[in-house]
């Protein structure tokens, strides 16, 4: 389950504490500027916990000094060693503007801070030069005994090209479809040891057309931004068109088929089914976004539950 950026940080020990207890395998800690803060929260849900893994989406690679962001990881990976689940990402370049940090090429600035991240956690003494990464002999007091791999938040081309060379694997958001896994591994080039993660709105209620008539907003959103999980559909045209033409209503009313690729929408066994799809198409962590009020999403956290114990 993914612990919203709008949701009160006390709230993640009972989310934590219940997703253990209930079976679950991961928490997702999602860090946004200028909402909550992905370290802290995720050292807070490991310290609750005993065997939940707890994952960070995603770093923003300019905000830290690279050594402080493998200083970090490397202190969560001692708190609880095999539990952490990095992700660092480009960042939205107009929160990276506010701070005065978003760099002229956010591709080489991912890539450097991909690169001596993972050096860093390896163990290794770090001298580099770079554009935006300058070390001078950085190497950490105590690296962990056993690296996680580093996933890359990202969407685009390049970007999850660049991913495939210097990750450990990728962080997709939602929509993620099927289509949009394999297209991005795809341009991911992506070794046989990638890791995938997936981000997906869960929308379940106890008839179809009742969940559909919820989540049709958020997608008539999600069309209107022309995001890349949609753009790979093979139906995205017809789907552009239907929008166009009879506005969310007609999104309520499309055929039960889109909204199974789209997400975990609809009843119970259509989330069933998108998520085995998911992991056919090579997907190994799934995070559902439960809705944004904390209290209907600590409600649908029994739905996630279900879910993780099929």
């Amino acid at each position: 389950m993914c612990f919203d950026r709008t949701f009160a940080p006390g709230r993640v020990v009972e989310f934590a504490r219940r997703l253990e207890a209930g079976g679950a395998d991961q928490l997702w800690i999602i860090e946004d500027c200028f909402y909550t803060a992905g370290v802290s929260l995720t050292a807070t849900a490991l310290a609750v916990t005993e065997r939940l893994k707890v994952g960070i989406g995603i770093l923003p690679a300019v905000a830290r000094n690279p050594a402080i962001t493998a200083m970090e990881i490397a202190t969560l990976c001692g708190l609880a060693p095999g539990r952490v689940l990095p992700g660092i990402g480009h960042g939205v370049q107009s929160w990276m503007r506010q701070m005065g940090v978003r760099p002229a090429s956010p591709l080489t600035a991912l890539e450097e801070v991909l690169t001596a991240v993972n050096r860093l956690l390896a163990g290794e003494e770090v001298t580099v030069d770079g554009r935006y990464v300058k070390l001078d002999r950085v190497k950490l007091d105590q690296p962990p005994a056993d690296p996680p791999p580093l996933l890359a938040g990202v969407q685009g081309p390049k970007s999850l090209a660049l991913a495939g060379r210097a990750a450990g694997g990728i962080v997709l958001a939602e929509p993620t479809s099927p289509s949009y896994v394999r297209a991005a591994l795809a341009q991911a080039a992506a070794p046989d040891d990638f890791q995938v993660t997936v981000f997906s709105f869960l929308g379940i209620a106890e008839d179809r057309r009742t969940a559909y008539r919820r989540m049709a907003p958020w997608l008539a959103t999600k069309i209107t931004e022309q995001t890349p999980g949609l753009t790979v559909l093979p139906f995205f045209g017809e789907l552009v068109e239907l929008f166009a033409k009879d506005g969310v209503d007609g999104l309520v009313g499309m055929p039960p088929e889109w909204w199974m690729e789209l997400g975990p929408v609809g009843t119970h066994e259509d989330a069933l089914t998108h998520i085995a799809a998911l992991e056919e198409a090579g997907v190994h962590s799934i995070g559902l976004f439960p809705p944004p009020d904390v209290d209907v999403a600590s409600a649908a956290l029994e739905d996630v539950l279900r879910i993780a114990n099929r």
